[in-house]
């Protein structure tokens, strides 16, 4: 049976009853304090519980009985157990069942399937939003005027080099001029004053398509801002759902039960009626304002842009309000377990599209647009190659910078399982595939702003038809000497040679990076020294700064700071990859962004308040 919750406190009992609720009443800063303790929860505690903090400093004390201030709930999806929970279900597979039903549904042929399929007809139909009327939960306390004040909220500073405090959590409500239909996506928002945010719009988001439509027509765009709803409606809002498709209903599918919604105070929108916080305003269609950097889910800063600015023209609030909040960083976080949710959830509607699928998988290393590791089953020559194309043309799967195809046989979430594979499989010259388009808009690496090159990489059995492989030329016992390396190679500061006994051994190697082409110049010597059929065929260089031996760490690193098209170097049958910072000498007229790392003096803090953490 699916479990709804119609208000995130349903959700927070839920949470609490089942001991997956801690409560903190120490009291802490919003500044830079809640990230270092979630951060260590998240890394430490295999995602730890979900934390309701009881007493932040700053925010008023009068709207909460207790004279403590607002509370704030984070980590609440911070598990595969919560992450279930949240979407009512003991396994997210439940709702993989029922949309791959959906979607294999077929119309009935005659008179007795038609009664068949009626049931199951009114079951899909049953569960759209619903406008109630009467005083909403959400409408207990209305703030207008001078009474609008962001700062009586614990609204976070997440990171130090962050721009200022940003809502990170909420559901944006927007409609399109020309349809009128809505739209429910998740953008962060900078607080820049009492009445004002940032409205960090992506230019490949539904949200920026409707304001798009109203800057066209010189318009004034309304918007609603929704914190804390029922859990259901938050993650949807972060949903790659098709252009269109309304993410209510979509949460409606999920819960089996609609949304009930309630007109707001100052504008034309709906918002969902047990919601905690609600920011009703509006963006005017020509004025922008600097908006960051913020500390951003691949684990570096995304840098300062114009963006939109959303004035409130009123805030609507439950009594005793619960401020629902997340934090974004270098994974594994919270996001990540959302991430692994849609993972699972969109694999019917990738299926539909591309049948030749059989699984997939995001690496948490990849931030999820940087790596897809895609089981298929191969019918034809060239077939994987067709299955990469099709791929960076769907949605936001054409994001995806390294898309990695195996066969139907091997397990794509079992890390292991697929690096051998691959290892020992891989024709360097004629199974990695480069290719150009569209890129999230947070990466860096890439020359050019939102678009940039890409790398496919066959890794499936050659079948009739297509050119065999080459045996891999490197095989038998290792015979390089690290030490020696290093001698001849000052340059080198670590190595780390993770796996010995495949046909393509890999070296991960570490530089004091002084020049332009250092990465390339390092690994032109080690080929020249390792030219023997007992080396290495993949050299991965990065900064000094990194941890070779993690390799967690080092996938990250390389997934992060790679245009396959620069930094991929293809000698004699071996492959270097230049995963260092780049310089604007090499190609890279961009800003490269900070990565993200905490005041030690905020460590020191949390050491000190909470040293069991």
């Amino acid at each position: 049976m699916r479990i709804h919750y119609n208000s995130l406190r349903d959700f927070l009992a839920r949470l609490e009853g089942e001991g997956e609720l801690i409560k903190i009443k120490e009291k802490v800063s919003p500044i830079l304090e809640i990230t270092e303790i979630i951060d260590r929860f998240c890394k430490s505690h295999n995602g730890g519980k979900a934390i309701l903090f009881e007493n932040v400093d700053g925010s008023d004390p009068q709207l909460n009985n207790s004279g403590t201030g607002v509370p704030v709930l984070i980590n609440a999806f911070g598990s595969k157990k919560r992450m279930a929970m949240a979407l009512g279900v003991d396994n997210i597979e439940e709702i993989v069942r029922d949309i791959q039903e959906l979607i294999e549904l077929k119309p009935p042929q005659n008179l007795i399937e038609k009664i068949k399929f009626l049931p199951r007809l009114f079951e899909i139909s049953h569960y759209p939003p619903k406008l109630i009327s009467g005083k909403a939960p959400c409408h207990e306390v209305v703030l207008t005027d001078d009474e609008i004040d962001l700062f009586k909220f614990p609204i976070l500073k997440c990171w130090p080099l962050d721009g200022g405090r940003f809502i990170t959590l909420p559901a944006v409500f927007t409609k399109s001029l020309k349809s009128g239909k809505r739209n429910v996506g998740m953008y962060r928002m900078q607080v820049y004053d009492k009445k004002t945010t940032g409205m960090h719009w992506h230019i490949h988001k539904d949200g920026a398509s409707h304001y798009d439509e109203y800057k066209k027509a010189g318009k004034k765009m309304e918007l609603a801002v929704v914190i804390g709803t029922d859990p259901v409606v938050t993650y949807s809002a972060t949903a790659p759902l098709p252009y269109g498709v309304d993410e209510l209903l979509f949460a409606g599918m999920i819960r089996k039960k609609g949304i009930e919604l309630v007109k707001c105070k100052t504008i034309n929108m709906e918002v969902p009626a047990t919601a905690e916080i609600v920011l009703e305003g509006y963006v005017e269609p020509d004025e922008l304002k600097e908006e960051g950097p913020f500390g951003d889910h691949t684990g570096y800063y995304s840098l300062k842009g114009d963006y939109p600015v959303f004035h409130i023209t009123a805030i609507t609030h439950r009594k005793n309000p619960i401020y629902f909040t997340t934090i974004v960083g270098k994974p594994p976080m919270e996001d990540c377990y959302m991430g692994k949710a849609t993972e699972r959830i969109f694999l019917p509607m990738l299926k539909a599209l591309n049948p030749e699928i059989v699984d997939i998988d995001l690496p948490w290393e990849g931030v999820f647009h940087n790596c897809v590791i895609v089981s298929m089953k191969k019918r034809y020559p060239m077939h994987a190659r067709k299955l990469m194309t099709s791929l960076w043309g769907s949605g936001q799967m054409s994001f995806s910078k390294m898309l990695l195809t195996v066969d139907e046989a091997i397990d794509v979430h079992n890390y292991k399982e697929v690096v051998l594979n691959l290892l020992n499989n891989l024709d360097i010259e004629r199974d990695i595939y480069i290719s150009e388009g569209t890129l999230d808009v947070l990466d860096h690496s890439a020359p050019n702003y939102i678009y940039g090159s890409k790398v496919g990489i066959d890794a499936t059995e050659r079948i009739e038809g297509e050119t065999q492989r080459q045996e891999a030329r490197r095989k038998g016992q290792w015979s390089v000497n690290s030490e020696q390396l290093k001698e001849k190679i000052p340059d080198i500061l670590d190595i780390n040679i993770p796996l010995k006994d495949v046909k393509n051994r890999v070296i991960f190697i570490s530089i004091k990076k002084d020049k332009p082409y250092h990465a390339r110049i390092v690994a032109e010597k080690l080929f020249k020294l390792t030219n023997g059929v007992n080396s290495i065929s993949i050299a991965v260089i990065l900064d000094e700064d990194v941890n070779i031996k993690d390799i967690s760490t080092v996938i990250w690193k390389l997934f992060n700071n790679v245009d396959p098209k620069r930094d991929f170097y293809f000698i004699n049958g071996r492959l270097s990859i230049d995963a260092t910072k780049k310089l604007k000498e090499e190609g890279h007229p961009r800003e490269w962004p900070p990565e993200i790392v905490m005041d030690e003096e905020i460590k020191k803090r949390i050491d000190k308040i909470f040293p069991l953490i």
